[in-house]
């Protein structure tokens, strides 16, 4: 019988999550609870909502639950609370490194203004490393449905905090709207400052999105960028220049970009040379943690262990994690394919 390693005991990173949406689900009941907060029914059933995001309607419904849950978060205190449970749930998935994604804007209102709101994540996610031992750093990201100039101040906070945990600067939300180009002024402070460009793209949109994010914002890195599987030019382009993919399939799925996991392009990205990152995106939304996206690799894909091996390396080489952090969490992988006993479980495909 062949041996089937646990995708749990893999050492990884962890690239792609956004901050409301890594909330246990629990959590969001009870802080929802805590204010008086009436959520929708989509939110409150214990199963991921419905979800079909490639439509105007479809989206304006998906990021409205997401403000809804966003609102439940008020105080420092709930700030702590998530940092510290999402840390958890990241290293019982094997994360030894993760970098969340956050526009403090949006907190800003409740949490005393948009320094105190960053500084308070950032304390929260000091404290979360220490107690859980899972490095982490913080992605700060503006919002392409307001004014690029609201992208600009972002990108000169997330630079004033470049020594405090902020390593990169991304651009979030939907990608059909407006334009990459008008945000390369807020990518350029930010990649001068020292902080890698991770915009989304190739989600929502097709490969062009992902064009304008290496052409206009000079992208490190790509969020999602699975449609660039639709355009071999670009796949090369990408391989060539080693940018890597935030690729999130649970995510995708129930977005309605791809109807089942077997129609997400991993497989087409993969042998083109294009690293991948995979990622959970909001699981709060998508029911679906970290690991889960390497069981969808393996099963939906025939992903071999060697290959979730090898995804798991490229997601610690497009990370920011320290070399010493890079060289623990690679030897782990290497450990993991070669080992025995608590890694593996008997079965098969």
């Amino acid at each position: 019988m062949e041996r089937v390693r646990d995708v749990r005991a893999l050492p990884k990173a962890h690239l792609h999550l956004h901050f409301t949406g890594s909330m246990r689900p629990a959590t969001l009941l009870d802080l929802a609870d805590k204010y008086g907060v009436h959520l929708p029914e989509a939110l409150k059933g214990g199963e991921p909502p419905k979800l079909r995001a490639t439509d105007e309607r479809g989206w304006f419904r998906f990021q409205r639950l997401y403000d809804i849950a966003r609102s439940c978060l008020r105080s420092p205190e709930d700030i702590q609370r998530l940092v510290r449970e999402t840390a958890e749930e990241d290293v019982r998935d094997g994360s030894g490194w993760l970098e969340i994604q956050v526009d403090p804007t949006s907190y800003a209102p409740r949490l005393g203004g948009l320094i105190p709101a960053l500084e308070i994540i950032l304390d929260a996610v000091r404290a979360a490393s220490r107690e859980t031992g899972l490095g982490i750093r913080v992605l700060v990201a503006a919002n392409r449905m307001k004014h690029p100039l609201d992208a600009r101040t972002l990108a000169r906070l997330a630079v004033r905090y470049a020594d405090q945990g902020v390593i990169g600067f991304g651009l979030s939300n939907d990608e059909r709207r407006g334009f990459a180009r008008d945000f390369d002024r807020a990518f350029a402070i930010a990649r001068d400052g020292g902080l890698l460009a991770a915009p989304h793209g190739g989600e929502l949109s097709g490969p062009a999105s992902v064009r304008d994010c290496l052409d206009d914002l000079h992208a490190t890195r790509v969020g999602h960028g699975v449609r660039a599987a639709e355009d071999p030019a670009l796949l090369r382009r990408l391989a060539d220049r080693g940018v890597t993919c935030e690729v999130c399939p649970a995510s995708n799925v129930a977005l309605g970009v791809y109807e089942k996991p077997e129609d997400v392009p991993l497989r087409t990205l993969y042998d083109a040379g294009v690293p991948m990152a995979l990622g959970a995106d909001d699981l709060l939304l998508f029911g679906s943690r970290l690991a889960a996206q390497y069981e969808i690799a393996r099963t939906a894909h025939g992903f071999s262990d060697t290959e979730l091996a090898e995804l798991a390396r490229q997601s610690v080489q497009g990370s920011r994690a320290p070399e010493d952090v890079r060289r623990k969490l690679l030897a782990g992988v290497d450990a993991w394919l070669g080992g025995t006993g608590s890694d593996a479980r008997p079965g098969g495909e």
